[in-house]
C-alpha cells in the first residue's frame, strides 16, 4: 500500500520534523509513505471572503497535479466523518483488499480546502470539531495511520 501525505505549507518547527521522522520510520514496515507539501499563500490580515477563496483556490490548483487516477482520496476537513481508531484501520484495511494500492490524505493550509479539492474528495475524515494546526495534523494523521496497521497486523499499542 502507498499512503501520500498531500499537504500546504512546510513544516518550520523542529519537533514537528522530529515527529513526523519518527512515524515515517515506523511507518516503512508497513506501506510506502510519501509526504508532498506544496507552498502555501501568503493571507492578508483582514482578508475578505473573496481573497480567502482565491487563496484556497491556487493552493488546491498546487493540489491537484499530485491527485493520481485510481487513487483513493481523503480530505481532512472538520465536517467530515469521525471514525475510531479501529474504524480507521478497518477502512484502510478493507481499501488495499478492494484493490486500492494509493490512498491520498490532503491537508490544507491554515484556511482550510477549497470546495474544488473537498468535492474530487472519495471521502472526507474529521478528527475533531476542533481546530487543530495544520502542521500538528500531519503528526496526529501519521499517529493514526501507524496505529492503523499496529492494529491491522494485530499487534501490541498503547490505549
Amino acid at each position: 500500500m502507498k499512503i501520500t501525505i498531500l499537504c500546504v505549507g512546510k513544516i518550520k518547527e523542529k519537533f514537528y520534523r522530529d515527529a513526523i521522522a519518527e512515524y515515517a520510520k515506523r511507518l516503512s514496515r508497513y506501506c510506502k509513505l510519501e509526504i508532498i507539501e506544496v507552498s502555501d499563500e501568503k493571507t492578508p490580515d483582514n482578508a475578505s471572503d473573496v481573497v480567502e477563496r482565491q487563496i484556497k483556490e491556487k493552493e488546491a490548483e498546487r493540489m491537484e497535479k499530485y491527485l493520481k487516477d485510481g487513487a483513493f482520496v481523503c480530505a481532512l476537513a472538520i465536517d467530515g466523518v469521525q471514525l475510531d481508531s479501529v474504524s480507521l484501520s478497518e477502512k484502510i484495511e478493507r481499501l488495499g483488499t478492494e484493490g486500492n494500492s494509493h490512498i491520498i490524505f490532503m491537508i490544507g493550509g491554515s484556511l482550510g480546502m477549497s470546495d474544488t479539492l473537498l468535492k474530487r474528495a472519495d471521502m472526507k475524515l474529521s478528527f475533531s470539531k476542533m481546530t487543530f494546526p495544520h502542521q500538528l495534523m500531519r503528526v496526529i494523521l501519521l499517529e493514526q495511520i501507524y496505529r492503523s496497521y499496529r492494529i491491522m497486523n494485530k499487534e501490541p499499542y498503547h490505549k
